[in-house]
C-alpha cells in the first residue's frame, strides 16, 4: 500500500473509531453490537434490532444520530399509522393554486422505526421503496432521499399480541439483524450511575457530520474483495439453499449485503482488502433473518443461528488474497 493510501485508511479507521467510542459512552458494554451498527451505516444498509424492551435499542439509534450530527426522525409504529405518515403527501396550496409535497418522517438521515411490527402491512410496505431504492414516489413524482440514509427498526420478539410479522420481502431489505441483550452486573451498575443526573445522551456531542459519513461510504466502496473471497460469500449463501434443515435459503441480495458490509468492516480495521474473518463475523447477523428453518428442525430445537454456525464450520475457508 502506498503511503498516501495508508493514511487515507488510517483516517477512515480513526473516524470510525471516534464515532464508535462516542456511542459507547451512551450504550455501555455493547462494543460488538455498536460496531456492527456502524458497519451497516457505512455500508449503506439498514438495521433491525430485535430484543426485549429496555435494553437500549432506541438509545443506540439516538446515540448514532447525535454522534454524526445529522437529521433524525422517530416513527412510532402503531396500527393506525398511515403510509403517508411515512412517505409524505401532496397538499393543495391555496395561495399558489397547486399541490406541494409535504415530506414524511422518512426524510431524515437516521430514521428510527420503533416497534415496526405493530404497523399494518400496508404501512410497512411504504418502507420497501425507501429502503431499497433510497427514494419516495408519491403521485408519480419521485423524491430522492439524502446521504447517509439508514432505517433502524426495532421489534419485541416476546409480545406478539397486536403485531403484524414482517414479511420476507421486508426482512430481506435489512442488512443486519442484531440483539443487544442484557448488560453485565458491572455495566448495569455503571448505567445507573450515569442516569443519576439525567440522560447520557445530553453528555455527548457530534464527532462527525453527514458529509463526513458520506465520504466514508464512498471510501468503503473501494475496499478490494478478492475473487476467492467473493466465491466464499457465494458458497456460504448457496449452502443455506441446499441445507436439509432449510425451508427457504438466502437470496442473492444476501450475498450483496455481506459483500458491502465486509468492505466496511475491513475499512474499520484499517485495511483496504477483505479477509475471510470479515465475512465470518457478518454471516450470522446478515443471514439469520433471511432464512426459514423447516418445521421439523424447529421442533427439534434447531435455530437459524445454530445451522449457520454449522455451515460456517463446513464451508472451506479460502486463503486470503491480498491485492
Amino acid at each position: 500500500m502506498e503511503v498516501r493510501q495508508q493514511q487515507e485508511w488510517q483516517r477512515f479507521a480513526a473516524s470510525f473509531h471516534e464515532i464508535e467510542t462516542n456511542v459507547e459512552r451512551v450504550v455501555r458494554g455493547k462494543h460488538s453490537e455498536i460496531r456492527l451498527a456502524l458497519v451497516a451505516l457505512v455500508a449503506e444498509g439498514h438495521l433491525l434490532i430485535e430484543d426485549v424492551p429496555g435494553v437500549g435499542k432506541t438509545m443506540l439509534a439516538k446515540a448514532i444520530a447525535r454522534s454524526i450530527d445529522c437529521s433524525f426522525r422517530r416513527l412510532q409504529f402503531t396500527p393506525d399509522l398511515l403510509p403517508t405518515d411515512v412517505t409524505g403527501v401532496n397538499v393543495f396550496n391555496q395561495e399558489r393554486g397547486d399541490f406541494e409535497f409535504k415530506p414524511g418522517a422518512i426524510f431524515a438521515n437516521i430514521v428510527l422505526g420503533d416497534e415496526i411490527n405493530r404497523a399494518s402491512p400496508k404501512t410497512q410496505s411504504a418502507l420497501l421503496e425507501c429502503m431499497e431504492e433510497r427514494q419516495v414516489t408519491v403521485d408519480t413524482e419521485t423524491h430522492p432521499l439524502g446521504t447517509p440514509f439508514m432505517v433502524i427498526a426495532t421489534q419485541n420478539p416476546i409480545e406478539h399480541e397486536g403485531t403484524y410479522p414482517l414479511p420476507e420481502a421486508q426482512l430481506d431489505r435489512f442488512m443486519l439483524r442484531l440483539s443487544i441483550g442484557y448488560p453485565t452486573n458491572e455495566i448495569e451498575a455503571e448505567i445507573l450511575s450515569s442516569h443519576s443526573s439525567g440522560t447520557p445522551l445530553t453528555d455527548i456531542g457530534p464527532v462527525n457530520d453527514a458529509l463526513g459519513v458520506a465520504e466514508m461510504i464512498v471510501q468503503a466502496q473501494h475496499v478490494h474483495v478478492a475473487p476467492a473471497i467473493r466465491r466464499y460469500i457465494v458458497d456460504l449463501v448457496e449452502a443455506t439453499r441446499r441445507h436439509s434443515d432449510m425451508y427457504l435459503g438466502a437470496s442473492p441480495r444476501a450475498s450483496i449485503m455481506i459483500l458491502k458490509a465486509s468492505r466496511a468492516m475491513a475499512a474499520a480495521d484499517e485495511r483496504d482488502y477483505v479477509i475471510p474473518d470479515d465475512v465470518k463475523a457478518l454471516a450470522v447477523p446478515s443471514l439469520a433473518h433471511r432464512i426459514i428453518v423447516t418445521a421439523d428442525a424447529v421442533m427439534s430445537g434447531r435455530s437459524p443461528q445454530v445451522i449457520l454456525e454449522e455451515i460456517l464450520s463446513e464451508v472451506p475457508v479460502p486463503v486470503a488474497e491480498t491485492p
